[in-house]
């Protein structure tokens, strides 16, 4: 089911709000289950065959996990169930998101003729990532004993489940384990309702708005230089208003149960290096690579040229995690030796005079910005024949059409330059802070309401007219 749907908005979302207050009426377990129940539905909408699987997958971490709380097994027995638990889940994401994909490699280097026709299930690397990251603590002793319905909310839970935030559990079940989140809250309702209307704007104005932009450089008709270069940074604006989108949009949902979600944006584009980007782009991926790949691998404990070694690899990982396509490894490569080549930078390079500070924050900022656009072409194309077109017609600037079309069509990619560049991103206004449990504040002022409230029926309002038909997220299949 889309949030961006008349269906979710009108339907499903106050039904699933109605219940979950009226059952914490009562209880403070019913409404756990309500809402658990409530995000299985969501997500059978479309992909009821894959249900039992998320279940399986669910009863599967759970018991592992259990075995690892517990303490009870010998160390050697404790580290073959972690090892068991964290390959079955790898296994479970292989088969589904990457045999199709060896066995095109192995008929291309083998001429053989594997077939390999298997359906990905939606969501499945965001919830194996989260149940990964809920094993791996559990052995290191770092995971508290959670009830079945509670660890169930926190795989299964809506607004996240199809196209993240990666989720911890110490973030998330103590909040659903409070009875306060089970009592309506005004003031969080109405900071739902307005983050959530934020999202949908990006979502169905702005990401859909410049949407058909990207054809002219990815579509079937082979570009000119500047008509490549209005594709991939359309591609580059859609890519960011539709994924913050919906990261806006499951925050003000959650919001709307009592629930802080994890940030996953803050501005990307306005980092001026590669470090800051992945600091501001996709968050909790970040953290995870970060947490459980990087660090495990020895981080930057064992001298520099290690150091490159794990970022390579890491990012190479993370590329490979976005789909199962040589077009994602070479985007994770990228931005591998991005990093390498930043911190080799900020280890030897001179630092910049500080009369020349702003300049050089603007140099890297535009060098961060187009480094992180080549990057994009690799993970839009459908080929790496296709990158590479687009790309060398990126660097041929002898071949311009520059006609009255692509004039508009560099003006309205620069309009959507300028709000990402110098707008306020949705957490500055509306001042969210998931770690201390706090948005909002300045709606505290009773005078402040109305005008919040009008602007932000005017902003659902545009966000519901522009919905379009078969409008998903990009992330849905990733």
């Amino acid at each position: 089911m889309l949030f961006n749907s008349y269906l979710f908005i009108f339907a499903f979302l106050p039904v699933v709000l109605a219940g979950y207050f009226a059952f914490g009426r009562r209880s403070n377990l019913a409404p756990v289950m309500w809402l658990a129940l409530a995000s299985l539905a969501f997500y059978s909408w479309s992909n009821w065959q894959f249900v039992l699987l998320l279940l399986g997958s669910i009863a599967f971490n759970y018991g592992a996990g259990y075995l690892l709380i517990e303490r009870k097994l010998h160390p050697s027995w404790r580290f073959a169930v972690l090892t068991i638990g964290v390959a079955g889940d790898l296994l479970l994401l292989g088969i589904f998101k990457y045999a199709g994909f060896v066995a095109a490699n192995l008929n291309a280097m083998f001429a053989t003729s594997f077939v390999v026709n298997i359906l990905l299930p939606v969501g499945i690397s965001f919830y194996t990532f989260t149940q990964i990251a809920f094993l791996v603590d559990a052995f290191r002793g770092n995971v508290a004993r959670y009830a079945l319905p509670h660890y169930a909310l926190f795989v299964t839970y809506f607004p996240h489940l199809i196209a993240g935030p990666i989720l911890h559990h110490k973030d998330m079940i103590p909040q659903f384990e409070r009875a306060e989140a089970k009592r309506p809250d005004p003031h969080l309702i109405l900071c739902g309702l307005i983050i959530f209307a934020i999202g949908l704007f990006k979502k169905s104005c702005l990401a859909d708005g410049i949407q058909p932009l990207v054809a002219v450089a990815f579509g079937p008709n082979t570009p000119t230089f500047d008509q490549a270069w209005i594709g991939a940074l359309a591609y580059t604006f859609q890519l960011y208003f539709d994924f913050s989108g919906y990261s806006d949009m499951a925050i003000g949902i959650s919001l709307m149960f009592g629930i802080f979600l994890p940030l996953n944006f803050n501005s990307p584009y306005k980092a001026t290096s590669i470090i800051e980007f992945w600091r501001r782009w996709h968050m909790t991926l970040s953290q995870f690579l970060r947490d459980y790949l990087y660090i495990p691998l020895g981080g930057n404990r064992h001298g520099p040229l290690l150091r490159y070694v794990n970022l390579a690899i890491t990012m190479l990982l993370g590329g490979l995690w976005h789909g199962a396509a040589w077009t994602f490894v070479a985007w994770g490569a990228l931005h591998g030796a991005y990093l390498c080549i930043n911190h080799a930078w900020n280890n030897f390079a001179p630092t910049a005079p500080p009369r020349f500070a702003g300049l050089a924050r603007v140099a890297g900022l535009i060098l961060t910005f187009l480094a992180v656009v080549v990057a994009w072409v690799f993970f839009r194309a459908d080929s790496m024949t296709n990158a590479l077109s687009v790309l060398s017609k990126m660097a041929d600037p002898g071949n311009i059409a520059f006609g009255r079309l692509e004039i508009a069509q560099s003006l309205f990619v620069l309009i959507y330059a300028g709000i990402a560049w110098f707008g306020p991103n949705t957490q500055q206004i509306m001042g969210y802070d998931h770690r201390n449990r706090r948005v909002g504040e300045g709606l505290s002022a009773w005078k402040m309401r109305p005008l919040f409230i009008y602007a932000t029926a005017a902003v659902l309002a545009f966000g519901i007219l522009g919905i379009q038909q078969h409008s998903e997220f990009i992330y849905f299949r990733f």
